[in-house]
Order: C-alpha cells, then structure tokens, then sequence
C-alpha cells in the first residue's frame, strides 16, 4: 500500500516536472523607476503640475492629439483619440472625429464624446482645474454625436491644439470615474493610456499594470513601479545595486560625467528647460520699490550658476519666456547684467546703503535649493541678507501661495509659446489668491493690455509684436528675474529602450510607451 503510494507520487511529480519543461511561465517584465520626491502630489492630470506627478500621469492619459514620443515640437504633433481634424478659417471653431473601440481602464468602457467634453469643461472650470485660465477662450464644447467633438472659441487661442494634446487639462479623463469616485480620483485616476493605475502606498510607490486593451497594441512592459526616493544618493545606490532601471538624475554636470563612466548606464539630457526665474513678492517692503528689485537683478550672476550647473545640463535665460518659445526675444528688452557696484548704488539711491535683510522660503529639493543657495550667496556680497526657510517640497507649494515668501525661485516648463509663460506668471488673473491664478505666486498686472491682445491677434507679425511690448513692461519693473533653464536630466539601464530617441518631454520625464522594452 505504501509502496503504491509512493509510486503515485513519483509519478505525480515526474508529470509536473515534464509540464514545467514544455510549459514554462512568463515572469512579469516590470520597470522599476526611482523619483525625486517624498511621496506623489495628487494624481489628478487636471489639478497638478508639479514634476513628480506630470511624469507619471502622462502614461496614463491621453489627449486628442499628442507630441510625438520623445518629441516637444509643435509642429510635429500627431494624432491621438482624435483621429483628425479641421478648423474654420477664422479660428474660432475646431472639429474633432474621435478613434472608435478606445476603452478606458478597468471597466469603465468606451471613450466617447461625452468624455471630451467632460473632461475639456472640467479643465475649463476653476474649482476643479489648476489650468482654468488656458481654456478661458473655450465659448462651447459639444458632442454632435458619440465619436464627434466641436470647441467653439470666443476668440482665437494661440496654438490650440497645444491645449488639448496629452499635456496639463488637456489630458482626458473618464466621466464615469470620475463621477463615480469622486475625491478618490486624485489618488486612483482612470485614463486611456498604455498603463493603468494599480496601486498607492503613501510615501512609497505607484504601481501601474499595462493596458491590454490599449488601442496601440499592449504594452511590452507588464508593470511599472514608480517608487518615491526623495534623496539622490539613495536613488543612486538603489540603482548601481538593481533595485531600479531608471531614476531621475542629479542635474549637475559632475553628476553627468559621472554617471557617464559608470558600466551599462545611460545619461538622458533632454528639454525642456525648467525656466529659472526669481519672482519678487512686490507687496513686501522693501521689494515694492523697483530699484531695489533691480539691484537684486544686477547682483546675480548667471554664468557662475551655469558654471556650477554645468554646460551639459544648463544655460543662462534672459528673457522671461523660456528660450527657444515662439515670442521668445531679448531684443529691445531691458537686461540686467551682472553688476555688483551697480546693485550697491540702487540699493543705495533706495535708502538701503547697507543693504537689507529678508526671508525666502524654499524647497529642500536639491534642484531648486542648491541655486537658490548661489543666489544667496550673491545678493549678500551686495548686503542682502538673505535667511533662508527650507522646507518639504509639498509644504513649500503651499506656503509660497500664501503670500508668505519674499521671493520665489522657482522652475517650470510650459506648452512652448510666450503666451503659455506671459498668462499663468505674469498676467493679474494669475496674481496669488485671484481664482483663475495658475501658478499662484506671481504680483504682476502691467501687461495684461498686450497679453490679451496676442491672444486674439491673427496677424502672426502683430502677434509678436505684441508679446515683445508685453516682455518690456514687465522687465522694466523687474517684477522677476530670469536666471537661468536647467534641462531634464535621467538615467536608465543600457538595455531599456524607451522606443523611440528621446529629444524632448514636455512632461518633464521619459515617454515610457507600448513600445518601451527591455533588451
């Protein structure tokens, strides 16, 4: 009986071990990715547009169009749920025929029409969208049928369909989730992309799982896990020693260099640059007066911050558009150069002949501190004394809003046309506390005149024109300072392909695609 038994089970076992031979199971393919923050913002595409959400949320939502993967360029973007589209000849009115069969997430369904004018009216409306003002021109959205949208403009926007690509509010989301979830979207969003939410664990991770049903074809990565590393030598140890495939870099040209000689690793520099500009809370004395404003300018010195950055990853800005943006230009603008006497001497004209001191708030993020450290120590060879408050990046968002902080050196990349840049820092609707304010720090008023004026003006020459006075005001009263654009800096394992080269992500980190594979 016993002897059978064991007959039974050495038979038993022989059949697994043969099934396990011609029947071996697949292991997930999964991307470990290391990110430089301490825990996720909100996941909501239309409410956030800090770093460490807008490159996690771009695999995850589509738009109607979208920039070529690895690519910011305007003029090559392509198709995505829409699969085409006309417009009037006056501008005001644009056509879109949907993509039939694309499925959202989970069960969530078909996307429709119905979901782009949800979405499209949500990025429109202040209480529910950080970007409100970018659709202020949006008069009606319609759905003429299920796979047909019509937007019809009060007048006509800048590179609009800058606003409905897989950037900011023009992402699109589900109705149904976000009708049926409610304030739980923020941290279980439902899009179309090539990945879906899977998990959150707070001061840990996201986790995504790959689309099946993604109308492009499914996904060659199974999952990705976005783990929240906020220290840089953390995510560097974590990835010499395997735990993750790709990290986002320290971006320092010593850094690179480094990287650089290490054995199987790549460095990927690509744009945008965060355009680095000081903006000045003019409503704190002793900042109200300008040529205090400009004696802070003529103190900087941008080649010694880019030096230190380094050439690879930095280059000095002078214009308060990012350089490179269609309207961009430093001609016939007033400049601040570097000036140290002259700085003194306006300080002194101001009534501050030993200068002053002030409080500046700051985020521990190594990126905006250590510059922000270069600056300190620049305006006080001038005699500003600057005491700095470095807190958690979250908490810094938050008190910079407040009115609390009497600069602000932050860094930003936008859709790339002056208008984009001259609406959400420097137009009064966006001054702090108003409403439709994006950026939320900002106390410039003087070139709403010109701004709005370039916004409707279809004469491409008078449009430039327009944004070039806009750019003299707001230099002149010295209300920011551009310093300089620091570019995106990641680093990944020889053997991940992302798929296609990588150039540029408006979204401020590497397209991970249906294409994306390991090697």
């Amino acid at each position: 009986m016993i002897i059978r038994q064991m007959r039974r089970w050495v038979l038993l076992l022989g059949v697994l071990v043969l099934l396990g031979a011609s029947y071996e199971v697949k292991a997930d393919v999964t991307l470990r990715i290391g990110m430089d923050s301490s825990d996720a913002g909100q996941l909501d595409p239309h409410l956030t547009s800090k770093t460490p959400d807008m490159a996690l949320l771009q695999w995850i939502f589509n738009g109607l169009v979208r920039f070529k993967p690895g690519s910011m360029d305007p003029a090559t973007m392509e198709p995505d749920l829409a699969e085409k589209w006309t417009s009037s000849s006056d501008g005001r009115t644009w056509t879109f025929t949907l993509r039939k069969g694309v499925k959202f997430h989970g069960s969530y369904g078909e996307l429709t029409a119905e979901d782009i004018v949800f979405s499209l009216e949500r990025s429109k409306n202040p209480k529910s969208s950080a970007f409100s003002s970018d659709f202020s021109e949006f008069k009606t959205i319609e759905a003429l049928d299920p796979y047909t949208v019509r937007i019809t403009l009060s007048s006509p926007v800048p590179f609009l369909l800058g606003l409905v690509s897989n950037y900011h509010g023009g992402m699109i989301v589900s109705k149904k989730a976000v009708e049926k979830l409610g304030e739980n979207f923020k941290m279980g969003p439902i899009g179309s992309g090539p990945f879906q939410f899977e998990e959150y664990k707070s001061k840990q991770f996201v986790s995504l799982k790959a689309h099946k049903d993604y109308y492009r074809g499914t996904p060659k990565i199974d999952r990705v896990m976005y783990r929240y590393i906020p220290s840089a030598s953390s995510r560097e140890l974590a990835f010499r020693s395997g735990e993750i495939d790709l990290f986002y870099g320290d971006r320092e040209q010593r850094w690179v260099e480094r990287m650089r000689g290490q054995k199987d690793t790549i460095v990927d520099i690509f744009r945008p640059g965060e355009h680095r500009s000081l903006h000045l809370n003019t409503t704190m004395k002793p900042l109200d007066d300008v040529r205090v404003r400009r004696a802070i300018a003529h103190a900087i010195h941008r080649d010694e911050i880019v030096q230190f950055l380094g050439k690879d990853v930095a280059e000095a800005a002078y214009s308060i558009v990012p350089n490179g943006y269609l309207g961009q230009t430093t001609e016939g603008i007033p400049q601040y150069e570097y000036n140290p006497e002259k700085a003194k001497a306006l300080l002194k004209e101001a009534g501050f002949p030993n200068g002053f001191s002030t409080k500046v708030m700051n985020t521990n993020l190594d990126p905006l501190l250590k510059p922000m450290q270069i600056i300190q120590e620049q305006l006080r060879k001038v005699g500003i004394q600057v005491e700095l408050e470095v807190m958690e990046h979250a908490t810094w968002h938050a008190q910079i809003r407040k009115n609390l902080s009497s600069m602000v050196h932050y860094g930003a990349a936008r859709f790339p046309v002056a208008d984009s840049y001259l609406t959400q820092f420097y137009h009064s609707k966006s001054i702090i506390g108003t409403p439709t304010a994006v950026t939320n720090f900002s106390h410039t008023r003087m070139a709403d005149q010109e701004i709005d004026a370039a916004r409707s003006e279809p004469n491409p020459k008078k449009q430039l024109e327009l944004w070039k006075a806009a750019q003299q005001k707001i230099m002149a009263e010295c209300t920011a300072i551009p310093v300089f654009e620091l570019k995106q800096v990641w680093a990944r394992k020889a053997n991940l392909d992302y798929g296609h080269t990588l150039t540029g992500s408006l979204n401020l980190g590497p397209v991970i695609s249906e294409t994306t594979r390991f090697k």
